[in-house]
């Protein structure tokens, strides 16, 4: 009978449950089917190079050679190269109908409408070293700004409650939005030789990326701008919203279609700053690449992080059978602001609107253990792919949970079966306005958007998009259920029971 009352007042309640988990500001802290045929990758990864004379006006539908990148999509591939998926298909009838991720290193025949303007075909670095994931699982931060003369060592900054080292702060940005620690010190060495220079730059003072904005001053929200800003380009790019980018002189500029997203990334973000020939150069051989050989090597030895087929493993809803929870947010940022909107929200029961304690708990959606807990933060590294999970949040599957309370919250390094309980649903870590579980999914580092090609799949229920962030909606079977804020019935949504 008291599931039957608060059943009854749950149309006016759960309200204002939506979360923008750390916003870039100094103002609050950033919080079945066929399967593809296996193919061999490649021992190295060889950059596209730079076409001589800049490419071709191609035919209309004439067909391109093309070589799978890691993380490619038949939907994103035919964004790029104006054409059509069935058309790609068509042109490459191995590819089965369900058909996720590509294998890196298959031979594709792609059909090209051309496009004027497009931009460098130049490689920079590879996907697999933008994000923070395994090829950064030796790398140790500190130990290698020790190492070097370079004025970083000497600095300590508030950032995210507390005070921290130089090394200790890119390895914070690099965690929070699993961007690779490498690229973010080649970043700062490229602007203001922050490794090499123990005499820091008076320039560099205030914006040591050359970044000038009051509100992003010093080495900390540098990094945050440029972490979030970078991501907004590699994810733009990996989901095909994002094909072209205005420089400051006003000139448009359309991607090449060969390129890969960790590129693009760097392209979007200096196109944001830069003028044209600084662009030009930063983008370009002797630009950020050459300081990152320089300090790092080859960059194009790494193997792709992500897989041909890749699938989610089998999820439970975050919550328990029996009491229906509000939908309250459609696709939006896993971290910080823009993309990638690889996030759900979901709100409990309540009696009342806004940020009231919660005695609901979130639940572990998958086996694993927990990698790391922090203010409102849970990550539960998976064990599908690594039996058992390493404890990583750098490898495999892993799932971020925001504003979860620290009263009762599971400790790091427990292991969860499906349905354990992880800790209470609240307005902690990042930006609330109102009690709720923020949800996002990594695979080897990479965010996974929440809705497309390889979209949240609850029991079944599949996300899908809406027009904007925070929109969208959950279907199975012709049932539909919409996000909304407002928690009203047709953002209600129950756990199965189980079998």
């Amino acid at each position: 009978m008291a599931h039957k009352a608060v059943l009854a007042g749950l149309v006016l309640a759960l309200c204002l449950a939506a979360c923008q988990p750390a916003p870039a500001s100094p103002a609050v802290s950033p919080g079945a089917g066929e399967t593809l045929a296996p193919t061999s990758l490649p021992a190295t990864i060889q950059p596209t190079p730079e076409p001589t004379g800049g490419r071709p006006h191609y035919a209309p539908g004439e067909l391109v050679e093309y070589v799978a990148q890691g993380g490619d999509t038949v939907a994103a591939l035919a964004a790029r190269f104006n054409t059509t998926v069935q058309e790609v298909m068509t042109a490459n009838p191995i590819i089965p109908v369900d058909a996720t991720t590509l294998p890196p290193g298959m031979p594709m025949k792609i059909p090209i409408y051309y496009t004027a303007l497009w931009g460098s075909a130049y490689q920079i670095v590879p996907d697999s070293l933008f994000v923070n994931g395994p090829a950064q699982l030796d790398f140790d931060v500190a130990a290698f700004v020790k190492a070097h003369p370079g004025w970083l060592k000497g600095v300590v900054e508030y950032a995210s409650g507390d005070n921290r080292s130089g090394a200790e702060i890119v390895a914070l940005v690099a965690q929070n939005f699993s961007v690779s620690p490498r690229l973010l010190l080649a970043l700062l060495e490229y602007h203001s030789q922050a490794l090499s220079q123990s005499i820091r730059p008076a320039d560099s003072e205030e914006y040591p990326l050359d970044y000038a904005d009051w509100q992003h001053k010093g080495v900390y929200l540098q990094l945050v701008w440029a972490a979030n800003t970078l991501n907004n380009g590699y994810y733009g790019w990996r989901t095909a919203r994002l094909s072209t980018i205005n420089l400051l002189n006003g000139r448009s500029e359309r991607f090449d279609p060969w390129q890969n997203a960790a590129s693009v990334a760097f392209h979007y973000f200096y196109a944001q700053y830069l003028d044209e020939p600084a662009y030009s150069q930063a983008i370009g051989p002797q630009g950020l690449a050459e300081v990152y050989r320089n300090l790092f090597g080859d960059p194009w030895v790494t193997p792709p992080h992500l897989p041909g087929s890749l699938r989610q493993p089998a999820f439970a809803m975050p919550f328990a059978p029996g009491l229906p929870w509000a939908f309250t947010g459609g696709p939006h940022t896993g971290w910080g602001q823009g993309d990638p909107l690889s996030a759900l929200d979901f709100a409990p029961p309540a009696a009342a609107s806004g940020c009231t304690p919660s005695r609901e708990w979130v639940t572990a959606m998958a086996a694993g253990v927990v990698a790391r807990t922090d203010t409102g933060i849970v990550v539960l590294d998976l064990d599908e792919g690594e039996t058992p999970a390493d404890g990583d949040e750098r490898t495999g599957w892993v799932i971020f949970h925001l504003h979860i309370g620290s009263e009762d919250r599971v400790a790091a390094g427990s292991r969860l079966n499906v349905g354990d309980p992880l800790g209470h649903p609240s307005c902690e870590g990042g930006s609330s306005t109102g009690t709720h579980v923020h949800l996002a999914r990594k695979y080897n580092g990479e965010w996974i958007p929440a809705a497309g090609t390889l979209a949240f799949n609850f029991q079944g229920w599949v996300a899908a998009n809406g027009a904007e962030a925070y929109q969208g909606t959950l279907n199975r079977f012709g049932q539909v259920v919409t996000a909304c804020t407002c928690s009203d019935q047709a953002s209600h949504i129950k756990a199965d029971e189980k079998k």
